[in-house]
């Protein structure tokens, strides 16, 4: 079976705002807590959405105002959001020195 990969920072950002509390979240509120631009923000939302991580649906529509898209984390993304908080592997700062060069 693959291992899977460490999400990347703007992924990990998100899961943990959302693992924050249990409820529906819409996306501003989770671009204001992350600091991640929308065009970061939406494609980070989608793939989670789609590899069953977190799940959405829309708001019910309050008349005068756009109806909302909510988020919320699954079972299996808070399982992956605990991993994504694990300790990061080591990577050298820099490149190793050879001998003799």
């Amino acid at each position: 079976m693959a291992r899977e990969r460490r999400p990347s920072r703007q992924t990990a950002a998100v899961l943990a705002a959302l693992a924050a509390g249990p409820g529906w979240r819409h996306g501003y509120d989770l671009a204001r807590e992350t600091g991640l631009a929308s065009g970061t923000l939406y494609p980070v939302l989608m793939r989670l959405e789609e590899r069953g991580y977190l799940e959405s649906r829309w708001s019910e529509g309050i008349e005068g105002r756009p109806r909302r898209h909510l988020y919320r984390i699954t079972a299996a993304g808070l399982r992956y959001a605990a991993g994504a908080a694990g300790p990061a592997r080591h990577r050298p700062a820099t490149r190793p020195r050879l001998e003799g060069a």
